[in-house]
């Protein structure tokens, strides 16, 4: 029988386990990526583990997402970044250079690798066929320090492509159309691999895109085989000795095949507020716009820079629109002055921002009140344009230029030119001098900390009957931006959890974190795919650092479970979703943790309404240890006396 490419990445890296699906894995880590909103946690838990310098092939250190710098925080934390990552052997990507997906793939992404890195859009890696992974910041830290990273063993599912895709229909349709059929909880516990006649055509940033806003889905990750394209790529990048070919083997046994015909695709759109909640373009045409932006990690390469640039060419943005541009790399700002392209953007009339995330996590350029902005970015969940009041919906570049120009939603196809095919040069112009590379030994080097870098708080062990109220009870599809806000004001506390703990549920609560420390924590309670979205491991450590124990659900994102464990949170599941309704905000909850064990039920006890509800966990034994450690490092510590 033969294998699957990720099946193929998977073994040449595993380190323990047997690849079955769901079952536990351990593989080898060659490379991480960390940004500066996560990274500064990531590297002081690798401080706390004690090591000198790190243990992967490369380690990659981006700051690019939180740049307003509008007091002390920012620039603190910048150059904690630049002093840690030249202590300890880490590379870093100064502001300005770009954002870390785009430029990841650029400099650093090799087929045949595996990439951690502290952002759930790290799949973007797989555009080039290497094995990217979302992950928390403490298991980031964990891959620097050598260890390898445990996962279960996904499904693999086959994304047939066929046809060619129509005129003014990009590849983000592709995506949308994925998360339309399978919805935001639909990838958990899969790998997406692509294949068919239809990825010939698709260049390494097309199928990046669609890699990337796969974790939309909920997905492991996402990959395409690395071929001629890959080559070509890697050759105009100057990297072509570090290509490799991988592709599926012909007899390759998949879990499930999903077939997509790109030649039917039309314009499609996710409405407010969820990525799944896609229509046909059709269905919202005509309706005002207040606000465009183009770019993020996702269509912010040269190829979407050259296409809008041709059909913005001679045209205004409609007086009623505010239109803005993130560009995703140096290397892309400067292909695009040179050809031409950005005389045109500007011309027209769209702002072009600083290269980095921006508006994509709600730092800086969000919406006017109750406005709507057509965003090409990878999310529009609940305020995180930056408050509750703005209506994001997710577009391809050329339906975001249509609503520029026309200041109403508008089918592309409507637009009076079709831009030239992409033709890939010969050779990017390779401008690598805003990566700072560490000295040989930085052992002498002082690190500089700003008073907002607060130390890890202490987590106590859970040992004994676990009992607490219910602090909040929560719905279906619970994001990460839920539990902890993205947006500028929010942004700079991530360091600081006694200060980001405090806005802990803010924009569904206001009063969650003032009531869960009046009443000494206890339970959150919630429907299915709870902590889908960012890898952002605040959303489980600030919740923790309020008393909460546990959390209770119909089920969980992958990389959040991971996220609760390593700080100490139970992850426990209704084994008959129903009894979701035995439980309400205020109910007094009990469990004796000692009865815990791996993906056994246990007895819940709802003493409010004196009721017995039994519950699951699809942990490890060892999972569970660290639980009742209080969390890894606790676990860690313990080990190592």
């Amino acid at each position: 029988m033969g294998l699957t490419i990720t099946k193929k990445i998977i073994s040449a890296h595993l380190v323990s386990g047997t690849m079955q699906c769901g079952e536990p894995i351990s593989v080898k880590i060659d490379q991480t990526l960390t940004h500066d909103v996560n990274g500064v946690m990531a590297y002081l838990e690798f401080e706390a583990l004690g090591l000198a310098k790190v243990k992967t092939e490369l380690s990659v250190s981006y700051i690019d997402h939180n740049m307003i710098q509008a007091d002390f925080r920012n620039p603190d934390d910048h150059r904690f970044l630049l002093d840690i990552a030249a202590k300890h052997g880490i590379v870093v990507s100064r502001p300005g250079n770009g954002i870390c997906h785009q430029v990841h793939l650029e400099r650093f992404d090799i087929p045949g690798k595996t990439l951690i890195g502290s952002d759930s859009h790290t799949p973007a890696a797989g555009g080039v066929g290497m094995l990217g992974l979302g992950a928390g910041g403490l298991d980031v830290a964990m891959a620097m320090a050598g260890e390898p990273f445990t996962l279960k063993m996904p499904k693999v599912v086959k994304v047939n492509l066929t046809g060619q895709l129509p005129p003014l229909v990009s590849v983000k349709n592709v995506v949308l159309e994925l998360l339309r059929r399978v919805s935001v909880k639909g990838g958990v516990g899969k790998v997406y691999e692509y294949s068919g006649s239809g990825i010939e055509d698709l260049t390494v940033a097309e199928r990046s895109i669609i890699t990337n806003m796969g974790t939309e889905t909920g997905a492991t990750s996402s990959l395409f085989p690395s071929d001629a394209v890959t080559k070509q790529w890697l050759r105009a990048q100057g990297r072509e000795s570090e290509w490799v070919p991988i592709t599926a083997d012909e007899d390759a046994v998949y879990d499930e095949v999903i077939d997509i015909d790109l030649s039917l695709l039309e314009p499609l759109i996710a409405l407010p507020h969820q990525p799944d909640n896609v229509v046909p373009i059709s269905e919202v045409a005509g309706k005002p716009v207040d606000q465009v932006v183009i770019g993020s990690c996702a269509n912010s390469s040269l190829q979407d820079i050259l296409e809008i640039a041709e059909l913005l060419k001679g045209k205004v943005v409609h007086p009623n629109v505010d239109a803005g541009l993130y560009i995703g790399s140096k290397q892309v700002y400067l292909e695009s002055i040179s050809r031409g392209a950005l005389t045109e953007i500007i011309k027209s009339g769209v702002r072009i921002l600083e290269s980095g995330c921006g508006a994509c996590n709600g730092s800086g350029f969000a919406p006017p009140t109750n406005g709507v902005s057509l965003r090409t970015t990878t999310r529009n969940f609940l305020g995180r344009c930056g408050h509750p009041t703005g209506n994001v919906y997710l577009v391809a570049p050329e339906t975001a230029v249509a609503a520029a120009l026309n200041g109403v939603i508008t089918d592309p196809r409507k637009l009076d030119k079709v831009p030239s095919k992409f033709v890939m040069p010969e050779k990017f112009l390779i401008e690598d001098n805003m990566f700072v590379y560490p000295p040989v030994n930085g052992a002498d080097i002082t690190i500089r900390r700003g008073p907002n870098i607060q130390p890890l708080p202490l987590l106590e062990p859970q040992q004994g009957i676990v009992a607490g109220e219910t602090v909040i009870k929560l719905g279906e599809d619970v994001t990460t931006d839920h539990i902890v806000p993205a947006g500028a004001n929010f942004l700079p506390m991530r360091n600081n959890i006694p200060e980001i703990s405090q806005y802990v549920f803010h924009v569904v609560d206001t009063g969650f974190a003032k009531r869960s420390q009046e009443i000494g924590g206890g339970f959150i309670v919630a429907g299915g795919n709870y902590g889908q979205g960012s890898s952002r491991e605040q959303a489980a450590l600030a919740p923790r650092y309020l008393g909460i124990k546990g959390v209770i659900a119909k089920s969980f994102a992958r990389i959040h479970v991971a996220n609760l464990v390593n700080f100490g949170i139970l992850p426990l599941i209704f084994v008959n979703e129903q009894d979701y309704d035995k439980v309400e905000q205020g109910d007094q909850l009990e469990l004796d943790i000692k009865t815990i064990k791996a993906q056994l039920p246990a007895s819940l006890k709802n003493k409010t309404r004196n009721v017995e509800i039994p519950v699951m966990n699809l942990l490890t034994e060892e999972e569970i240890e660290i639980i009742k450690k209080g969390g890894r490092l606790n676990w860690i510590k313990e080990r190592s006396r």
